[in-house]
């Protein structure tokens, strides 16, 4: 009986000096590094091109969205009318265009032909009585005075005809090359502007590029929107990355494609494994002091990047998540 006593006695003191042992051993050991970041993730702002007033907003905040899925419509009665003002100036393109192309009319060409005639059979008139008047002067009947006359009213006449003539022509032919050529182009400048108008037209119905979940409606249905300004937000989530201020003298353990296991508080015990995806080139965070003056120096941090390897479940953004070095 008293061996079993002195027996236990002994095995608490050893236990006791192991406990006391293993204690001192444990406080002295290097404390682990925990580092503490959190989830975000890529963030959308849909906007149209368009000023006007909000007709409809076709989501909810929280809805999940498509690419391609209409997000809200805009409407904008000034660009419906920009749209009439172009075609009618398209329209009066394309008739000049067809002007240029056809000619004259039959009725013009005709007119201008018979003006030649006319022309024609006035100089014709002319030639015979300068030859008259001619053959008179020479037998000394008439001045030379009136010679010069007559002979100058038949040039005159040669020349009316010359270009009754060149007018007939013309209008035979129709419009120069260069002029059609202008007629056409002008045409395809209004058409450009109507095709332009229809792509603002299509704008009033804004699309997300991009899958996501809605954050934020910021303009509501009967508001006024300007141009460029974000109506409604989105976030992808499955396009996120847990980030990390991590402090200079820790950044070492820090590569590209290193993987780390971390935890995610909110989700539960689990760890997840992260892939090490951007390292900032440049310290801009908050500088880590020294405590004591002439000991260490000023330390920057940097910002980490981490992406998830596959899809993490029940991920939201801003939840907090430690790796520990």
């Amino acid at each position: 009986m008293k061996n079993s006593i002195i027996l236990a006695i002994t095995v608490l003191i050893f236990a006791l000096f192991g406990w006391v042992g293993y204690t001192f051993y444990m406080a002295y050991q290097p404390k682990k590094i925990v580092l503490q970041g959190e989830i975000d993730a890529q963030s959308y702002n849909i906007s149209s091109k368009l000023p006007g007033r909000i007709s409809e907003i076709f989501v909810k905040k929280g809805d999940e969205v498509e690419a391609g899925e209409s997000i809200f419509s805009i409407n904008s009665p000034e660009v419906h009318a920009k749209l009439k003002q172009a075609k009618a100036a398209q329209d009066a393109a394309g008739a000049q265009k067809n002007e240029a192309q056809n000619g004259a009319r039959r009725e013009q060409i005709q007119a201008a032909k018979d003006q030649w005639h006319k022309a024609k059979a006035a100089q014709e008139l002319m030639l015979t009585t300068y030859k008259r008047i001619e053959k008179l002067y020479k037998e000394g009947v008439v001045s030379q005075q009136k010679r010069d006359e007559v002979y100058t009213k038949y040039q005159a006449a040669k020349y009316t005809s010359n270009a009754a003539k060149q007018m007939a022509i013309m209008a035979k032919e129709g419009a120069r090359v260069e002029v059609k050529d202008a007629a056409d182009a002008q045409e395809r400048v209004y058409a450009a502007k109507v095709d332009e108008v229809n792509a603002y037209i299509d704008e009033t119905i804004a699309h997300s590029f991009h899958k996501g979940r809605v954050t934020q409606i910021l303009i509501h249905s009967g508001e006024l929107t300007p141009s460029g300004f974000p109506v409604v937000s989105t976030i992808d989530i499955d396009d996120s990355w847990a980030k990390f201020a991590v402090r200079e003298d820790y950044l070492k353990e820090f590569q590209k494609d290193k993987i780390f296991k971390v935890k995610i508080p909110a989700l539960g015990d689990d760890t997840y494994k992260f892939k090490v995806s951007d390292i900032a080139v440049m310290g801009d965070f908050a500088s880590w002091r020294a405590t004591e003056s002439g000991k260490g120096y000023d330390m920057k941090s940097f910002e980490v990047q981490l992406r998830p390897l596959k899809p993490i479940e029940n991920l939201r953004v801003g939840m907090s998540v430690l790796l520990e070095l």
